[in-house]
């Protein structure tokens, strides 16, 4: 069989590769043609367009770019029309994805979705599309299957494929030995991770790293990108007491004491390794109004939504400041607060499912490729 899969981000490079991967266990013929990243080509994928190319943030940063996304628009389409696939899979990146759910089935392909768009915070009136142009949709949040099943459409649930990159044994073995490949103290870490686009680390780093003086008995260690430029990096840091690592987030976290975090993937994936974290997020003035308008969750971070209460402390906009984040890193340092956020993080991992994601719904698209189950 031939897959085209579509991803977008880091996370869907990393969630797309552990599916290719449970794929080929069950097709030992398949070829892929992707949009992802490295951890897809290490599968064995062509990558035809990387995510670092791709990712957009907030509603003004997309209009500024309009034109780069249209042209990878025409692209996409000329390029799944010249591959011929059987099937097409598509994660998450809705923005894109649900517009190439569109055309992939005037083609008569089988449009298959792994990882839900969030339409549950916002745009509800989009499963009525979704039902029409997607042929199976599977869902990682326990929530979601309810949620889908109020518009009568069938969806899949099959767990968080991060308990599956978790218990990958490539990162298992780098946990154990990274202070000393990274030459970090024997001070507590203090995990920084600003997140992978361009324009949220500009814009959070600088807050995050202003706190750094005012701990001076722990190790701030920060998660850097290794596809992004390290001078950016280093204009940020500038003279300040901080290590950075590229490319190891999963060892940073198991080696850390506590976390500041950009909302997205990385507030559960901390939350997974028992980590108290403060999640943050700054957007342009414009994206922030327009996205208090259209959403409907009371919460950005996926740890909140999940648990549905509040669990880990949201700064946002004008509340992601260095005094905010003063205070609230040094209630999660203290052992009262630590206790109870990490017992409410196992309770959140029990909702997360079993595990095996990737096999769970490799399975299903093969056989319903296969035999038409």
């Amino acid at each position: 069989m031939k897959y085209y899969v579509i991803a977008g981000e880091a996370s869907g490079d990393l969630h797309g590769a552990n599916l290719i991967k449970a794929i080929k266990r069950k097709d030992s013929i398949a070829e892929f043609r992707c949009w992802g990243g490295d951890l897809m080509k290490e599968q064995g994928c062509c990558v035809v367009k990387h995510y670092k190319d791709l990712a957009f943030m907030g509603f003004v940063e997309v209009l500024f770019n309009l034109k780069t996304i249209l042209s990878n628009f025409k692209f996409c389409k000329k390029d799944i029309v010249f591959y011929k696939p059987d099937v097409v899979i598509l994660i998450d990146y809705p923005g894109f994805n649900l517009k190439m759910a569109s055309f992939v089935k005037q083609l008569n392909i089988p449009v298959y979705y792994y990882i839900s768009p969030q339409i549950w915070a916002w745009k509800q009136g989009r499963v009525k599309k979704i039902k029409r142009i997607v042929d199976k949709m599977f869902v990682i949040l326990p929530f979601e299957k309810d949620f889908y099943k109020k518009f009568n459409f069938d969806v899949e649930f099959v767990g968080h494929p991060l308990l599956d990159a978790m218990n990958d044994d490539c990162y298992k073995s780098e946990m154990i030995p990274f202070r000393n490949e990274n030459n970090i103290s024997d001070k507590k870490i203090i995990a920084i991770l600003p997140g992978s686009r361009k324009q949220e680390i500009l814009k959070m780093l600088p807050i995050m790293l202003s706190v750094v003086e005012h701990f001076p008995d722990y190790e701030f260690v920060i998660a850097g990108v290794s596809f992004l430029p390290k001078e950016m990096y280093e204009n940020i840091i500038l003279n300040k007491p901080v290590k950075i690592v590229y490319g190891k987030t999963y060892p940073l976290l198991y080696n850390s004491y506590a976390a500041i975090v950009t909302s997205g993937t990385a507030t559960l994936e901390t939350a997974l390794f028992g980590v108290p974290e403060i999640v943050c997020y700054k957007g342009s003035n414009i994206s922030f109004m327009l996205a208090k308008k259209l959403v409907k969750v009371n919460y950005i971070s996926l740890v909140n939504l999940i648990a549905n209460k509040e669990i880990v402390k949201e700064l946002i906009q004008n509340d992601f400041n260095k005094e905010r984040l003063i205070a609230e890193l040094t209630k999660i340092l203290e052992n009262e607060n630590r206790e109870q956020m990490k017992s409410s993080f196992m309770e959140l991992k029990k909702m997360l499912g079993s595990g095996s994601a990737s096999d769970k719904t490799a399975n299903i698209i093969t056989n319903s490729l296969m035999f038409g189950k």
